[in-house]
């Protein structure tokens, strides 16, 4: 397999620059990057080092591809002696879409992921504290102030994906575990009919489940495949009894399970 080096660049976390190169790079199946991440190159020491850094390791004949999104015009300078295939990730965008809108950009260092909107960030953080406090159907009392609960088979993603939506997108979500008991009675908790119409439900193929649940509780019932065929079969049956959407996270990551969720849900990003 072909190998090569990435490197990230930020004048800020690396967040932005990170996503969009994982985004383009996971295109190329064949080919194994070596990911570096330099965060915070906000002065003219820290980008002549990272220059430094670069092409002391261009010696294995393959170029490194960079990433930049970092916004100062006389560090982007700096970085351009990078020998290396190089994406300055802001600038080529900001430059024409200053003509099209007919104005100067701020040139606002970390505008993206920093504090400029406190309003929107503590939103975003008491939303985090939301979906800690009420994983798990731990308190349920408080269900009202969701903006969805999350419901399936225990060890199906339902707390990561709470908790990438309360961090990403300031959306309040709990969730709520299905458990034997439930799906004997045939019938969801009371508590959840309470709230149905916010409930939106997570399956997972049963051998990836037992895969999972193996690494908690190894050699279990609980673990068990053929325990796992019956819980996601019956969940399944109750979502469909009662009319609630759900999706598959098999084979999903946590950012493409609330994507999902989200475009069926109609959820509003903020």
């Amino acid at each position: 397999m072909n190998k090569r080096h990435v490197y990230i660049i930020s004048d800020s976390t690396g967040i932005t620059a990170q996503t969009l190169a994982q985004s383009i790079v996971s295109q190329f199946e064949d080919i194994k990057f070596q990911t570096t991440v330099i965060p915070y190159v906000d002065s003219i020491e820290k980008a002549q080092q990272t220059v430094e850094r670069i092409n002391s390791n261009c010696h294995d004949g393959e170029r490194p591809i960079i990433f930049d999104t970092v916004i100062a015009p006389n560090l982007s300078e700096i970085l351009s002696g990078a020998q290396g295939m190089r994406f300055d990730v802001l600038n080529m965008y900001l430059a024409p879409l200053q003509v099209e809108l007919g104005q100067k950009s701020t040139l606002t260092v970390g505008k993206a992921h920093g504090r400029t909107q406190d309003a929107n960030y503590k939103h975003r953080i008491d939303a985090v504290h939301f979906a800690m406090e009420n994983d798990d159907g731990a308190k349920t009392r408080y269900y009202d102030k969701a903006d969805v609960i999350l419901i399936g088979v225990s060890r199906c993603g339902k707390t990561p994906t709470c908790l990438y939506l309360a961090l990403q997108f300031g959306i309040y979500a709990a969730n709520y575990p299905i458990t034997e008991e439930d799906i004997e009675d045939l019938s969801l908790p009371k508590v959840l009919k309470e709230h149905k119409q916010k409930l939106f439900g997570l399956t997972i193929a049963p051998d990836r489940l037992s895969l999972i649940r193996n690494e908690r509780r190894a050699n279990s019932k609980y673990a068990s495949l053929r325990q796992c065929q019956n819980e996601v079969r019956e969940v399944e049956g109750i979502f469909r009894r009662h009319g609630i959407d759900f999706i598959n996270t098999t084979d999903s990551s946590i950012e493409e399970i609330a994507a999902t969720m989200l475009d069926k849900s109609g959820l509003h990003r903020s």
